[in-house]
C-alpha cells in the first residue's frame, strides 16, 4: 500500500471515527427526546383509559337499573296476573323489551370492562419500559460524567507527572552548578589563603625575626645547644 493509499485510508477512519462520536454524543439527547414523547403518548392513554372507565361506569348504572326495573315488572305481573291477566301480559311483555334491552348494555358493559383492562394492562407494561429505560440513561449519563471526570484527572496526572520530572530535572541541574560554584569558591579560598601566608613568611623573613638563610655557624650552635 503506498503512503498515498495509507493516507486516504486513514483520513476514511478519521472521518467514520468522527461521525460516530458525533451520533453517540447526540445518543443521550435522542433517548430523552424519545422518553419525553413517550410520556406524551402515555399521558394521552391515561385520558383514553379514564374515558373507557366513564363508559364503563355509566353502563353499569344502565345494567343494574334495567335489573331492578326487571325486578320490578316481574312483580308486578305476578301481582296482576290474578286480577287483570291483560296487565301481567303488559308486564311481562315490558319484562321482555327490557331483557332484550339489558343484553345489549351488558354487551356494552363487557366490551368496555374488557378494552379497560387490556388497555390498563398494555399503559402498565409501557410504564415500566419507560421506567427501565430512564434508569438505563440515568446511569449512563452517570457513567458518563464519571468516565469524563477519570479522564480529566489522568490526563491532568499525567500532566503533573510531566512537569513534576522536568522540574526535578531543573532542581537536580540547579543543585549542581550550586555544589560546583561552592567548589570553586572553597579553591579559590584556599589560593588566596596561601598566597597570604607566603606573603607573610616573606615579610617575616626580612625583618630577621623568622626564616632567612642560616649560616653554618649558627645551625652549629643550635645543635650544640640541644
Amino acid at each position: 500500500m503506498s503512503v498515498w493509499r495509507k493516507l486516504v485510508t486513514a483520513v476514511k477512519g478519521g472521518a467514520n471515527e468522527a461521525a460516530q462520536s458525533v451520533v453517540d454524543s447526540q445518543a443521550i439527547r435522542i433517548l430523552e427526546q424519545e422518553i419525553r414523547e413517550a410520556k406524551e403518548e402515555l399521558r394521552k392513554s391515561d385520558h383514553a383509559r379514564t374515558q373507557i372507565l366513564a363508559k364503563c361506569k355509566l353502563a353499569q348504572q344502565k345494567v343494574d337499573s334495567l335489573n331492578t326495573s326487571i325486578a320490578q315488572y316481574e312483580d308486578h305481573a305476578r301481582k296482576a296476573v290474578e286480577t287483570d291477566r291483560e296487565l301481567a301480559l303488559e308486564c311481562a311483555q315490558k319484562v321482555s323489551d327490557l331483557t332484550a334491552e339489558l343484553e345489549t348494555e351488558q354487551s356494552y358493559l363487557d366490551q368496555f370492562t374488557s378494552s379497560e383492562k387490556q388497555l390498563a394492562g398494555n399503559i402498565k407494561q409501557a410504564k415500566n419500559n419507560l421506567k427501565r429505560l430512564e434508569q438505563q440513561v440515568d446511569m449512563v449519563k452517570a457513567t458518563e460524567s464519571v468516565q469524563k471526570a477519570q479522564v480529566a484527572v489522568s490526563s491532568r496526572h499525567m500532566g503533573a507527572n510531566s512537569k513534576m520530572k522536568t522540574a526535578t530535572e531543573s532542581l537536580a541541574r540547579i543543585q549542581e552548578k550550586q555544589t560546583l560554584r561552592n567548589a570553586e569558591l572553597e579553591a579559590a579560598e584556599e589560593l588566596a589563603s596561601e598566597d597570604s601566608n607566603d606573603d607573610l613568611e616573606k615579610r617575616l623573613a626580612a625583618a630577621g625575626i623568622k626564616g632567612g638563610k642560616s649560616s653554618a655557624d649558627d645551625e652549629l650552635s643550635r645543635i650544640l645547644g640541644k
